[in-house]
């Protein structure tokens, strides 16, 4: 399509109040046009402190302000300095003196604006004027007024009647109130007698509520009131004129009086009423609400009663105030020479007169000129430029006036581009874009454009003009990129401007997220790639929307989503992440979205509503129950657990389970039992949480439901027959006194039954003859009967070791071996194994069973290194296979299997070699945190004490711990990979923050059970520290941590052990340490602590120098296991070098336990060490002369009152005051004048173990570690070296003040 032609430009209508003005660049001069103005009336309110009145023009040159008061020029006192024009504000102290009606005049040199006039009242606020008022006096049926006469007030108002007390007067048809607030009644009677009738007038827009004076009625009573004709109270005379404007509510009234009361009824004369009508107060008052013209006419009401009737008539007249037909004049633009016509076309009644003013100056009629005024319509003929200006049209009658602002602009003007030179614009490919091309001109310009220097105009079905001039480009195409030329001309001129288009390609996401479900508490993972246009590289996002809401990138530490690169990440997912995740990926021109559902799974929610009914079979109840939500899980089952409070209170157990589609249950219950029931619901996630318990439910006693089972007759002597049963279990009873009969007889010789009443689960049937059947049945029995008629069971008597091996038959061992063994590992520690069975001939006797035996050879992981631990099991009776457990992973073993009598065991089977899989490795031994910092902390901890299989590096877990609360706030893993990997520094931590660390050792398989550790960072007020021993404090779970460097000190023990080879020695009572200490840590000092892990009491010594190589612990309790520490002194502190767990030996033991080619070798050795712990103890008896045996720091001064942990326990349990169990200085480690002796509460935290809470530490790690099998040489010694696969000690590293680990 050709764009040639000639392109009109709109005028735009400005967006002001009442005048229309054109939308001119204020770089061309023109008129002011008023933009913002103040309506009118403007109500000054009591409590108004200032009115503010608005006056604000757009002009070039810019406009000035002048201001009418009613018609005579006013100065504002006070003009605002905001750059809005003429508006000024009027303060509170001068409000009253400027009452009156304002008008605002904008100009400039090319016109003047004026506004509509703006009346600003000030309101008093209304009160009664202070009154004595007469009493009215009348006889009864006589009609009373009582006139209120409300002050006059601005808005609405409300007016009541009430007593003095406040209580309304009963309004109804003999009594009411009309629209001005004056009580009529039509008649009175004895019971209106009052003094105390109130007007109250409520203003709503000051919220004020005024009263006048009470007013009293006294009515004379007569014997019987005369009848009194109708009449009317108001309104007066036969008729009465009502005007009012159109859209305004009509009410008229008729207010009756005579006795009897008179109705009232409404009509209009010549047509029904319309159905807007409304009766109220008793059909006294006509409403019709907002009238239009058609509802002016003529009204009559009739008020009658048995005297008479009575008529008055209502003339409605309807106006209106004036109002624009269509809309105001519009401004214009034109070129000299042409007519300009200004119409102003009003409506209203009666009719508006119509005032014209230019520039706010009355304009009339001149016939001479070419101006005229012709009623409604101003001519300008053959216009010239100085016939410029601002027209006003103003239309009024007695209900209002409106006002219009013409601005008239007689102009010839060149073109004058609006749009920006080489304005760039950009289309994505596909979309439609339009380039702008805003001409100012007078005659209107032609506009045209051209591409890329082509003298022709632009063509084609894609392009547009629009009216404007701009451009438009459908489904924009690669080839559109280039350069464009928008020119304007008239006869005044020519002007162009220059656009530039480029084409992008289209963002379209290439990878959208996919539906994922995922458990609580795990990760979960939406994906989302886009492919979009590289020039719009520095705008392109990836913005994710979860239900409607932008999801923010969070500032926290440790936030929850995480987005990078079109991924997000949701951490420790919750079932509130659940929902519609919409991916949008955008850029400054366009997006492109994808959406993905993400199912939270969780366990069920519990149960709701649990009932419990009783049903006629005795002791079975029927319980029921709502299902919890299942988190789009299915319920797989529903558990139903009881707790009786008479042999197990506060224990619960399961007592059925139930198919998840199910919501009912019927329980058979034991007797005389109390009994309350909860249920809980499973689904593929996990168990749910228990719902509340029902109410008890107490069950009768009964008999007993069952017998004993799995009642088992041996006979271990000749003569004799033993017999045992499995008991009912106590809430089997179903009754007090419960005993067992005994019932037995020979197997086919006897007939009669002989019993015996038994209380135990046992009975031994004596004179029996050698190895004869017998038939045996037990029953049960309480105090409310017996239990079921018991099953029989055959057994033999005990056999004759001579007489019935030697005569009877030659009873001897099994001569045959089980064949086909065959095995099945089951998984890393579970093997089943089969076999062929013996034939029953080859027994030789009553066939006792078979016994399994295995060998362990040697680990797979170290195939040099074999083994000889044996195991068996035996399994009784006739079988052919059997589970065996307890196996070592990766680990090769050698199987037999033979059969048994009671004789002895038959020959073994062909052995059977196999391999069990790679397992998980065992816990840690111990895990140290040491180092803290700001951010960050140092782990250390030593190899798993087995394997089970190739050890591929350990899963580290970290838990941000609120120490109000003890939860969990935050939770990271980190998985670290290589084998002989035994430290971590970790960083990122939050300062002054709990953490609680768990460490598992990994294989091929898995990782093992977690060992956990906590520890403080530190907070910044704790990072210098004097040379003081930091305090510690008691908390659940302790650790020593020491400041890293001293002011003016460079010559500290570095953090890495200062000593190596550290090993012990333990005997029976004494223990000895010893070490090799480093050249440069020759001469420093160092304690040597200890505590008896059973009832946690720790003990320290004096200072050791660490040249003396060694310390000897003496005192010890043999057969008992303690924990020792190594503790440094001076700028490390009580930080630990080296942890190891020992166990003394038991007397008389260690001899057999050692062969005799080694009991020399001890014995020599503990002569030496004798000798040894003699000198020391010597040394120490020197020393204890100069301040103690055992002691910490050197004291400030000497108390003799040290004491054992339990008593400072026994203390704080009855002072629990936290600053009190705190430590200063002065108390930690004092000398002590009688033995060793533990260290106080306060001084070590709580070390007796019983604030342990939550997972196990380090500490408990360690014993279980020293527990197990082959810890200990033969001699009880234990060896841990820093670099060896045993080395059970801990490296504590300095890491500012914390809490103490024990």
């Amino acid at each position: 399509m050709r764009l040639a032609g000639s392109l009109q430009l709109v005028l735009f209508l400005a967006l002001t109040s009442r005048a229309a003005g054109l939308s001119i660049p204020l770089e061309v001069e023109q008129p002011p046009t008023i933009i913002n103005q103040t309506s009118g009336p403007v109500i000054v309110l009591p409590f108004d402190h200032f009115i503010t009145i608005r006056c604000e023009a757009r002009a070039n040159p810019p406009p000035q302000y002048r201001w009418t008061k009613d018609g005579e020029d006013f100065t504002p006192p006070y003009i605002t300095t905001n750059n809005t024009g003429g508006t000024f504000v009027l303060h509170f102290k001068h409000l009253t003196q400027f009452q009156g009606k304002y008008r605002c005049y904008a100009f400039n040199k090319l016109g003047t604006a004026i506004t509509e006039e703006i009346e600003l009242m000030v309101l008093n606020i209304p009160k009664f004027p202070k009154e004595e008022i007469d009493p009215v006096v009348v006889q009864e049926g006589e009609p009373i007024i009582l006139k209120c006469n409300p002050p006059q007030g601005m808005g609405r108002r409300q007016i009541y009647w009430m007593t003095i007390d406040l209580k309304q007067i009963e309004q109804d048809d003999r009594v009411s109130m009309d629209v001005d607030g004056n009580l009529y009644f039509s008649n009175a009677l004895q019971t209106d007698s009052r003094q105390d009738y109130c007007c109250f007038v409520a203003f709503s827009i000051i919220r004020g509520i005024t009263q006048k004076s009470p007013m009293a009625v006294v009515v004379k009573s007569f014997e019987a009131p005369p009848v009194r004709k109708a009449g009317l109270l108001l309104p007066s005379g036969v008729q009465t004129e009502k005007m009012l404007l159109k859209g305004r509510d009509l009410k008229l009234e008729c207010i009756p009086e005579g006795f009897p009361t008179p109705t009232v009824k409404w009509i209009k004369l010549g047509e029904d009423l319309p159905p807007r009508k409304k009766l109220e107060k008793f059909g006294k008052l006509l409403a019709i609400s907002a009238v239009e013209e058609r509802d002016q006419g003529k009204y009559m009401c009739t008020a009658e009663n048995s005297g008479g009737k009575v008529v008055h008539y209502f003339d409605v007249i309807v106006e209106e105030p004036p109002k624009w037909l269509t809309e105001p004049p519009q401004s214009q633009l034109t070129v000299i020479g042409s007519d300009v016509h200004i119409k102003c076309s009003v409506s209203g009644k009666p009719l508006p007169d119509i005032t014209w003013r230019r520039n706010g100056e009355l304009f009339e009629d001149d016939p001479e000129s070419n101006r005229r005024v012709l009623d409604d319509t101003v001519v300008l003929h053959n216009a010239r430029k100085e016939d410029s200006a601002v027209y006003q049209c103003e239309a009024s009658n007695t209900h209002g006036s409106i006002l219009a602002n013409i601005n008239i602009m007689v102009m010839n003007v060149a073109p004058l581009i609006l749009t920006r030179d080489y304005q760039e614009y950009d289309v994505i490919l596909g979309d439609h874009i339009i380039m702008d091309c805003t001409v100012f001109s007078s005659p209107p310009a032609t506009i045209t454009w051209a591409k890329d220097d082509a003298p022709e105009t632009i063509k084609g079905e894609r392009f547009l003009s629009l009216q404007n001039g701009a451009l438009q480009i459908i489904r924009a195409e690669k080839d559109d990129s280039g350069v464009y030329v928008c020119a304007a001309f008239n006869t005044e001129g020519e002007l162009t401007v220059t656009a530039l288009l480029d084409v992008k390609d289209p963002t379209k996401i290439v990878d959208p997220p996919q539906d994922v479900e995922i458990i609580s508490g795990s990760t979960a993972q939406l994906t989302c790639q886009a492919e979009y246009d590289k020039t719009l590289r520095s705008s392109f996002e990836v913005v994710w929307i979860k239900d409607g809401e932008e999801i923010l990138t969070s500032f926290e530490e440790k936030p929850r989503y995480f987005m990078d690169d079109g991924l997000l990440q949701i951490m420790n997912v919750n079932l509130s992440d659940q929902g519609i995740y919409t991916c949008i990926a955008r850029t400054s021109l366009d997006e492109d979205n994808a959406t993905a559902l993400l199912t939270v799974l969780d366990v069920p929610d519990a149960p709701k509503n649990i009932a419990l009914l009783e049903l006629k079979v005795p002791r079975n109840v029927s319980l029921s129950w709502k299902p919890g939500s299942d988190h789009n899980s299915s319920v797989t089952e529903f558990i139903v657990e009881y707790e009786e409070s008479q042999w197990e209170p506060g224990r619960w157990r399961e007592l059925q389970k139930v198919p998840g589609n199910q919501a009912t249950a019927e329980l058979a219950l034991n007797g005389h039992l109390n009994y309350q029931f909860r249920v809980y619901a499973v689904n593929a996630v996990g168990p749910g949480p228990p719902s509340e318990p029902t109410e008890r439910y107490k069950t009768p006693p009964a008999a007993p439901d069952r017998n004993p089972e799995n009642i088992k007759i041996q006979g271990h002597l000749p003569h004799q027959m033993d017999i045992t049963w499995e008991p009912l279990l106590p809430i089997e009873h179903n009754g007090p006194g419960l005993e067992y009969k005994v019932n037995y007889r020979k197997l086919g010789v006897e007939d009669n039954w002989k019993d015996h009443m038994e209380k135990r689960h046992s009975f031994v049937l004596r004179n029996t003859s050698t190895f004869v059947p017998y038939e045996i049945k037990i029953q049960s029995r309480n105090s409310h009967g017996w239990g079921p008629e018991p099953k029989v069971v055959t057994g033999y008597s005990g056999e004759d070791v001579f007489f019935w091996h030697c005569l009877r038959e030659n009873v001897s061992v099994p001569t045959a071996a089980p064949r086909d063994i065959a095995v099945e590992v089951i998984n890393t520690t579970v093997l089943r194994v089969s076999w062929t069975p013996v034939p029953p001939a080859t027994v030789r006797g009553h066939l006792g069973g078979y016994n399994v035996h295995w060998m362990r050879k040697h680990s797979l992981l170290n195939p040099n290194k074999s083994f000889d631990d044996r195991q068996s099991l035996s399994f009784p009776g006739k079988r052919s296979h059997a589970i065996v457990p307890s196996l070592k992973p990766f680990t090769e073993y050698r199987l037999i299997v033979n059969v048994f009598n009671k004789k002895g065991n038959g020959p073994n089977s062909d052995p059977v070699t196999f391999n069990t899989p790679e397992g998980v490795p065992e816990q840690v031994p111990i895990l140290t945190a040491s180092n803290a910092q700001k951010d960050s902390i140092l782990l250390v901890w030593g190899p798993p004490p087995e394997a089970n299989g190739i050890l591929t590096g350990y899963l580290l877990q970290h838990h941000l711990i609120n120490e109000t609360t003890l939860e969990v706030v935050d939770s990271q893993e980190t998985n670290i990979t290589g084998a002989d990997t035994t430290q971590w520094q970790l960083h990122g931590l939050q300062e002054g923050s709990l953490y609680r660390f768990h460490l598992s050792a990994c294989t091929r398989a898995g990782c093992g059970p977690p060992l956990a550790q906590e520890s403080n960072t530190i907070a910044p007020e704790h990072l210098s520290l004097t040379p003081a021993v930091a305090p510690i404090q008691s908390t659940h779970n302790c650790s020593l941590s020491f400041p890293t460097s001293m002011p003016g000190n460079s010559t500290h023990l570095s953090l890495v052990p200062a000593l190596l080879n550290i090993s012990s020695y333990v005997s029976d009572t004494f223990a000895k340490i010893s070490w090799t200490a480093r050249e440069e840590q020759q001469d420093s000092q160092l304690y040597v602590a200890y505590m008896n892990n059973r009832d946690g009491n720790w003990w320290i010594s004096e200072a050791v120098n660490t040249s003396q190589s060694f310390h000897v612990i003496d005192g010890l309790t043999p057969g008992t296991v303690y924990t020792v520490r190594l503790m440094a002194k001076g700028l490390l502190d009580n930080a630990s070098l080296f942890e190891d767990v020992i166990q003394t030996q038991v007397k008389g033991v260690e001899g057999q336990q050692r062969n005799t080619s080694t009991q020399g070798w001890v014995i020599g050795t503990m002569c030496a060490v004798a000798l040894l712990t003699l000198v020391a103890l010597m040394a120490c008896f020197v020393r204890r002369n100069k301040g103690g045996k055992y002691a910490g720091t050197p004291p400030l001064r000497r108390r003799p009152d040290m004491f054992s942990m339990e008593k400072v326990k026994e203390k704080e349990d009855l002072h629990p005051d936290v600053e009190s169990q705190g430590m200063n200085d002065d108390t930690f480690c004092e000398y002590s004048d009688s033995d060793e002796k533990p260290l106080k509460g306060s001084s070590l935290c709580s070390l007796n173990g019983n604030d342990t809470v939550g997972d196990s530490v380090s500490r408990d790690s360690l014993v279980d570690y020293a527990d197990g099998e082959g810890e200990f040489n033969e001699d009880g010694s234990f060896i841990g070296e820093y670099s060896g696969r045993r080395h059970r000690g801990s490296v504590s590293e300095p890491s500012g003040p914390g809490p103490v680990t024990a």
